[in-house]
């Protein structure tokens, strides 16, 4: 007899990491009243997606280890003292007279909303993560320097570069340490970071000895001033090298998870080991997940200027839409976009309708697992009852037909009243028609076309569709032309030997992307006439 499946928490592969975590961190014997998972925010661009999936899926291990009784927080970490390497698409040219500054130390872009580039830059991230309730503890790169958090592992790292620059040298074929030390002051002279090559490293003093000789940053090169200077690791005057700044922050703020991209995988490889043997301190569990990418196949980037931001999508979705991409899996390229909208925000009601027991699923490990990414989207305190579900696609198709009518969300709600599928007005659906509305005006193009491919009689029906709707071309929308149209439908599916269910499923995905829909004959003559005609027309 086939053994049964263990099943871990709620069955997700956020549970068996936080399992892997807890056991791997009993057997370190290390305490467990209060387990931390970091999250880096990058500040150097404007954030997007990836960098949001990174903080809500460190949060996810989180939501875990407190189902499994142990507290938790999410440390969501500040890359702000970072210096701005390039402009990214889209920002001012201005900027290039701040290359290799800090970008705590450039001013706003944008205006003075913010304090500086890199406040901006994180507030950014940190609304994404707010708007969908993502609970977080926020830590400046900047004020942990200043403040002197990171003294102990920084004056640790730099009294043991010797051994760490051959030992960087052997994992990544990187010889730049062996002859400078792993910290970038900031020049005092010049204010950039990268351009003041580390000399020597006086412990007692806690101060390193520099010259600005310049540095090539990406493919360009930035001069230095040539001043020689003394930096103060306590008062934050400088910043360690990526190569080892991870490890430092793991053991200053004793983090127990980091997730992280394929396209650190050396620096973390580099960190594991500094915490480890130089600092005497376990590297974090990890798990590596793959880069998000656009509808092109291009890394989503903030430098090349394709950006899909956390903003952009809750201008269409709800939290839980965007909840839901993050959480359903962590393995696997993603490639994403506003077009994923929609899907994921029909997917959401299938995991709901799952959940609550209106779609019946009948393995027990697939039902855990959706039930337990529900329950995790919703932050462990699901709903007490469903929401009113209507398709996206629908919503904004209905929407489109009120272009700039102040009362359409009304209307719309009138039509799902009207097909029978929505009983009652309730804010989650006027939001969910609200943001379809929205996505409907920005994104619904008039050549929409999914990928339906046609049998030769359902091509045959389709042709003799379109002469049937163009019949009721002048007749006005009552529940008996509606109810005319409906049967007719019906009989042109038998006349070309078709089940109607076959047609209507066809038409659904046709004009909807979706197994099922209002009633034909009522949505056919509310759409109009034309509008069905040349989506048909689309198909053949």
């Amino acid at each position: 007899m086939e053994e049964e499946q263990i099943l871990i928490g709620k069955g997700t592969w956020l549970d068996k990491l936080a399992d892997t975590l807890v056991k791997r961190d009993q057997r370190l014997g290390r305490k467990l009243d209060m387990i931390r998972v970091e999250s880096g925010l990058g500040a150097s661009g404007i954030p997007h997606i990836g960098s949001m999936g990174d903080a809500v899926r460190a949060y996810g291990i989180a939501l875990a280890l407190k189902n499994m009784g142990y507290n938790a927080e999410l440390i969501a970490y500040s890359d702000d003292m970072d210096g701005l390497r390039k402009i990214p698409a889209g920002l001012p040219d201005w900027l290039s007279q701040h290359i290799a500054r800090p970008v705590s130390e450039i001013p706003d872009p944008f205006g003075d909303c913010h304090a500086s580039y890199g406040v901006h830059m994180s507030s950014l991230l940190l609304d994404g993560l707010d708007r969908v309730g993502v609970k977080y503890r926020f830590q400046s790169g900047r004020e942990a320097y200043k403040s002197g958090k990171l003294v102990k592992q920084i004056d640790t790292i730099l009294q043991n570069s010797e051994r760490l620059g051959k030992k960087i040298a052997e994992f990544v074929g990187q010889d730049k340490y062996v002859s400078v030390l792993p910290y970038f002051p900031v020049c005092s002279n010049c204010g950039r970071l990268y351009t003041a090559s580390t000399e020597k490293y006086l412990p007692s003093e806690k101060k390193v000895l520099y010259t600005c000789k310049g540095s090539r940053i990406g493919k360009q090169e930035v001069a230095g001033c040539g001043h020689r200077g003394e930096a103060d690791i306590t008062k934050g005057e400088g910043k360690l090298a990526w190569k080892v700044e991870f490890a430092a922050r793991w053991q200053a703020f004793d983090i127990r998870f980091e997730a992280y991209g394929k396209d650190i995988m050396d620096s973390v490889r580099v960190n594991d080991w500094v915490c480890d043997e130089i600092l005497g301190h376990p590297h974090p569990l990890h798990v590596r997940y793959e880069m998000f990418l656009d509808k092109s196949g291009k890394k989503i980037s903030k430098s090349a200027g394709n950006v899909f931001t956390p903003q952009m999508w809750l201008k269409y979705g709800s939290p839980e839409s965007i909840l839901l991409l993050l959480f359903k899996r962590i393995a696997g390229t993603r490639h994403v976009g506003v077009d994923d909208v929609p899907a994921l925000m029909d997917e959401y009601d299938y995991y709901e309708d799952v959940y609550f027991g209106k779609i019946k699923e009948e393995n027990p490990a697939k039902l855990a697992k959706l039930k337990g990414i529900y329950e995790y989207i919703n932050k462990l305190q699901p709903p007490a009852k469903p929401a009113q579900h209507a398709l996206y696609r629908f919503l904004a198709q209905q929407a489109s037909i009120y272009p700039g009518d102040p009362d359409r969300n009304e209307k719309v709600f009138a039509r799902l009243v009207k097909y029978g599928m929505a009983k009652e007005k309730s804010s989650d659906l006027m939001n969910r028609i609200a943001l379809a509305a929205s996505w409907a005006d920005d994104n619904l193009a008039t050549d929409e076309k999914f990928e339906v491919q046609l049998s030769d009689s359902q091509r045959k029906a389709v042709q003799q569709l379109i002469e049937i709707v163009g019949e009721y071309a002048n007749v006005q929308e009552t529940p008996d032309s509606a109810k005319a149209l409906q049967s007719r439908v019906f009989d042109t599916a038998r006349s070309n030997g078709m089940e109607p269910k076959e047609l209507f499923t066809l038409l659904y995905r046709m004009f909807l992307n979706a197994e099922r829909g209002p009633r034909i004959g009522n949505y056919f003559l509310d759409l109009g006439v034309e509008r069905v005609i040349a989506v048909l027309k689309r198909y053949l």
